[in-house]
Formats: structure tokens, C-alpha cells, sequence
């Protein structure tokens, strides 16, 4: 993935989140979809102009130290729902579904400077006053934000770990930029980071092939998405002596992370857009419309100490016009296992992944 190298990060520290949307998609939940973020990240940025803060916000990168998702406990589990607003009468509205979670997550971003011609850079090592003011700025904006839905509440303070907004500038040589990573992921655990992973959906579209011709994308999103228990063999093949026969999903055994199925963008359902003003009850009567639904794939929450640099963890927007395509992209490479399938997304590409026809 293509990602222009940022300057500086600004690192949003131990937010507390208070009742964040947990329905992501029609298909998922338990946690914001990472659209809800980037775009938190675009309505920052569009408030820190007026203010003289000179920033550009690139990409975004979301740590969960803590969920609680409002849902009643058991092996089937229901949201927990209000029964508001009342209708025009006076009476009760029917319920429409409405996930709720609470949050608290560390939020990094990748920023560049926006910089006249023939103005000194701020975003420059030493400058350690002109970042702390910024980083308040920015911090004090958010805190009357709504992050994917959900208020935002004072942070708690955590022993030995920075609460308030802080920003550190990025070395430009790769060794010095790795090291410096290493110390700032610290301040981000214990926590998982969302990490994408379109390789494993490449993998498992392999994998249903060998035995289904016909599968498509969605026929792997929906297999990797459940466990898929089976009669596991033993390691040598022999019957076990006491006749037991171990279950368990031979794709997803012990150690091979924690794989979700997440929604990362939009897919256009016209092949053109409609015209500013020419769609009725529009929100925004001012630009162009155009018709989408959700493009999903596969997610992992990784632990920060296993990244292995900031492009790792960010997250960017990628838009495709001509493709329909709005998605956002993560730069995360996972470690090549020993037998694993590493190459089954070589030639990977998004104009198989996204055919109307």
C-alpha cells in the first residue's frame, strides 16, 4: 500500500467512549467500523483549520483497551434497547435496533504540516512547545466530538502512562523511525490494535476452491467469519487409544490470531453519481450523490508490541472512482509462518474482488 511518509503523529490517549455505535455494518457488530474513525479523523482536521493549527490528518490508527458492549448475556445475545422516541401521538415507537457500546481506545494519527512557501517548518525535532499546544488544541476539540456515535468522557489517569494528547515528530531514517516505534508502542498496552488482513480472505478463497469451483468472496468472508468444527485427526494419523475423536476448525487453530470479519469502505451501486441537488432529501444538497452499500473483509486485533512500525498500524482511505471503490487500506504484513499460505494473495486484485456483473 502506497503511503505518504508523515511527519509527525498525534496520539489521542485513553478516550473514554460512552455508548459508540456497536452495529458497524448490516452484517456486523462489536465494535465502530474503521470508516466511523477516519472520519472522526476528517472532522478533526476541518475544525483544527479555523484555529490556526496548520495540520494535515493522513491516515489513523485505533487501539481497544477496553469494550463493553451493551448486550444481555447468554449463548444468544440481544442489545440492550430504549423504547425513545415516542411517536407524534404520544405513544410508543417501534423499536429500531440501536448497538451501544462503551469504549476506551488510544487513537494515532499520521500528520504532515501545512506549510506556505517561504515559512519556516514547525514540524521540526526540538520544537517540543509548538507540538504540546497543538496537541491540546486538538485534544480539547475532540473532547466535544462524537467518536463513532458516542460521547467522549475525561480520561482516567493510568500509572505510567501518558492520558493527554501528545505529538512526537517522525525520523525520516527508517532505523531511527523503527526505534522510535518500539517506545511509543509501549504506551499503548496493554490493548489490540485493528489491523486489516485481505490476505487471509485471499487464502480462504483458495482454499474453498480446491473443493468449490463456484465460491465466491462473499462465500469466504461468510466461512472465515464462524468456526467451522470438524473431527480433527491425530498427529500421526493412528485412533486414538481411548476411541475419542478431537473437534475442532482445522483453518482456525490454536494461535492463529484473532480474526474478525469488519466492514473497511463503500462500493457504488450506480455507475455514475447524481448530480448536486438532483436527489431528493439528500443530506448535502451542495455535492454529488452517489448510491453504495458496505465492502467488508477480514480484520485482526493485534497486541501493539508485535507491530513492527507505524505503517503497520495506520489506516488510510483509497478512493477508486472509476471502480465504484471507497475503501480504507492498512499497511499491517504478517510474519511468514512456516507452512503457512503466505503467497495466496499474490495477484490479489480488487477488480476480481468487486464485479457487478
Amino acid at each position: 500500500m502506497s503511503q505518504q511518509h508523515p511527519q509527525a503523529i498525534l496520539v489521542l490517549p485513553r478516550l473514554r467512549i460512552q455508548n459508540a455505535n456497536a452495529i458497524a455494518s448490516p452484517l456486523t457488530h462489536g465494535f465502530p467500523s474503521i470508516t466511523a474513525f477516519t472520519g472522526l479523523m476528517w472532522a478533526l482536521e476541518r475544525k483544527l483549520t479555523p484555529a490556526g493549527v496548520p495540520l494535515r490528518l493522513q491516515a489513523i490508527g485505533v487501539v481497544c483497551h477496553h469494550h463493553q458492549e451493551q448486550v444481555t448475556q447468554g449463548y444468544v445475545r440481544s442489545f440492550n434497547l430504549t423504547r425513545n422516541p415516542v411517536d407524534k401521538n404520544g405513544s410508543t415507537a417501534a423499536i429500531v435496533e440501536e448497538g451501544r457500546m462503551h469504549l476506551e481506545i488510544t487513537l494515532v494519527l499520521a500528520v504532515s504540516e501545512k506549510r506556505l512557501p517561504d515559512t519556516p517548518a514547525a514540524l521540526v525535532q526540538g520544537n517540543d512547545a509548538q507540538l504540546a499546544c497543538w496537541a491540546r488544541i486538538a485534544g480539547d476539540m475532540l473532547a466535544g466530538m462524537r467518536i463513532a456515535g458516542g460521547s467522549v468522557l475525561p480520561s482516567r489517569p493510568v500509572p505510567g502512562k501518558r492520558v493527554r494528547p501528545w505529538m512526537a515528530i517522525v525520523p525520516d531514517d527508517a532505523e531511527a523511525a523503527a526505534a522510535e516505534f518500539r517506545q511509543w508502542r509501549r504506551q499503548w498496552l496493554p490493548g489490540f490494535a485493528l489491523v486489516g488482513r485481505d490476505d487471509l480472505l485471499a487464502e480462504r478463497l483458495q482454499h474453498l476452491r480446491t473443493t468449490q469451483p463456484e465460491a465466491t468472496l462473499l462465500d469466504a468472508w461468510l466461512d472465515a467469519s464462524r468456526f467451522n468444527h470438524q473431527p480433527l485427526p491425530s498427529a500421526d494419523g493412528s485412533p486414538t487409544p481411548d476411541g475419542k475423536v478431537a473437534w475442532g476448525d482445522p483453518l482456525r487453530p490454536k494461535g492463529s490470531g484473532w480474526v474478525v470479519p469488519i466492514p473497511v469502505g463503500y462500493a457504488a451501486l450506480t455507475p455514475e453519481t447524481h448530480p448536486a441537488g438532483t436527489v431528493r432529501n439528500a443530506r448535502d444538497a451542495t455535492v454529488p450523490l452517489r448510491f453504495v452499500e458496505s465492502v467488508y473483509s477480514l480484520g485482526e486485533w493485534v497486541s501493539p508490541h508485535r507491530l513492527n512500525s507505524l505503517a503497520e498500524l495506520l489506516w488510510q482511505s483509497e478512493t477508486d472512482e472509476a471502480q465504484g471503490l471507497y475503501r480504507c487500506r492498512n499497511g499491517y504484513r504478517p510474519n511468514p509462518q512456516p507452512g503457512s499460505q503466505s503467497d495466496a494473495s499474490e495477484g490479489w486484485d480488487d477488480a476480481d474482488a468487486y464485479d457487478y456483473t
